[in-house]
């Protein structure tokens, strides 16, 4: 039997579309077809889609998805910026 996908909200499309960026923001740094200020300016859409609750464990999939990968992100374009996990 397939699973059939939650049902679209805007909240889960925001955090769908900014999870399918990550690795957009990523390849396009990696070839060079992405300026640091475009990926700056995708990055802040992927950080403003994460700030809805999550409603359910779909939700926080896609969430943590989007964070792990604003985690490199960040790391990439800030390397001097170091984070300590306690």
């Amino acid at each position: 039997m397939t699973k059939t996908p939650p049902p679209p909200t805007p909240e889960r499309n925001r955090l769908r579309a900014a999870a399918a960026l990550i690795p957009i923001i990523e390849s396009g740094l990696d070839d060079g077809k992405l300026t640091e200020d475009k990926a700056s300016q995708m990055i802040r859409f992927c950080e403003w889609a994460m700030n809805c609750e999550a409603a359910d464990k779909d939700e926080i999939v896609l969430k943590v998805a989007i964070r792990d990968g604003l985690v490199r992100l960040e790391a990439r374009l800030h390397p001097e910026v170091q984070t300590c996990d306690p």
